[in-house]
C-alpha cells in the first residue's frame, strides 16, 4: 500500500535507499494529477518515533529531487511534496497494524469479504500476514490479508488527539503546532501534517 500505481512503485524503489540512507522511512507515495503539473506526494517519517520535522522533510526533498532529476521517472512537469504522515495517518506497513493497536481505523480491500469492501473497527494487531480488527458490530475479531487491502486510515478521535498530545509533551513541544501567526484560529492543529514542497526546500 505505500505505492499504489506503476509509476508510484517506480518512484518508491528510487527514493527509498535516499530515505534510508538519512534515516528515515518512506511511508507512502502518491503521482496524483492529469497530463499538467502533476503532484508527487511523500509521507515520510523516523522509524525511532514514527515523526519527522521540517528540517528533515527539506533534507528527505533536496536528496530526492537530485534521484529523481536524474532518473526522470515522471514526464513532464510536477511538484514535490514532503510530509509527516499526519495523527490520522494511512496505515502502509503491516507493522503499523501492531504499532496504532487499540486504535481506530478504515479498511478497503480489493475485493469482496462477506459481501463488503468497506470495514470500520479497532485494531487488533497482526496475526502471521493478516491483520487482525475488531469491526463494528461484530463479536469476534476478523483477520484479513494483509495483501488484500488497498487503504487503511486511522480514524481521528480523542483517542487519537490524547495520544498526539502525549508524545508532544514527552517531547517537551509546546501545545499549538507552530502554526504561523495568522493562521485560522479554527483550523484543527492536529490536521496540519508537516508539509514542505520543492519550492521550499
Amino acid at each position: 500500500m505505500r505505492a499504489k500505481t506503476v509509476e508510484d512503485r517506480q518512484i518508491l524503489e528510487l527514493i527509498d535507499p535516499v530515505a534510508e540512507s538519512i534515516g528515515l522511512d518512506i511511508v507512502r507515495v502518491r503521482l496524483m494529477g492529469g497530463t499538467l503539473r502533476r503532484r508527487l506526494q511523500v509521507m515520510a517519517e523516523r522509524p525511532i518515533d514514527n515523526d519527522i520535522d521540517v528540517g528533515e522533510c527539506a533534507r528527505l526533498s533536496r536528496a530526492m529531487s537530485e534521484v529523481l532529476d536524474a532518473a526522470d521517472p515522471i514526464a513532464g512537469e510536477y511538484l514535490l511534496e514532503v510530509s509527516s504522515p499526519g495523527i490520522d495517518r494511512p496505515l502502509t506497513r503491516l507493522k503499523d497494524f501492531d504499532l496504532y493497536e487499540g486504535f481506530e481505523a478504515r479498511l478497503e480491500s480489493d475485493r469482496m469479504i462477506e459481501g463488503r469492501k468497506r470495514f470500520k473497527g479497532i485494531v487488533a494487531g497482526t496475526d502471521g500476514d493478516n491483520i487482525a480488527i475488531d469491526l463494528d458490530g461484530e463479536e469476534e475479531t476478523a483477520l484479513i490479508p494483509f495483501d488484500w487491502l488497498v487503504d487503511a486510515k486511522l480514524v481521528m478521535n480523542d483517542a487519537l488527539l490524547k495520544r498526539g498530545a502525549a508524545i508532544r509533551a514527552a517531547r517537551g513541544e509546546p501545545e499549538d503546532d507552530g502554526l504561523p501567526e495568522g493562521a485560522p484560529e479554527d483550523q484543527d492543529p492536529a490536521k496540519t501534517p508537516k508539509t514542505i514542497s520543492e519550492d521550499d526546500a
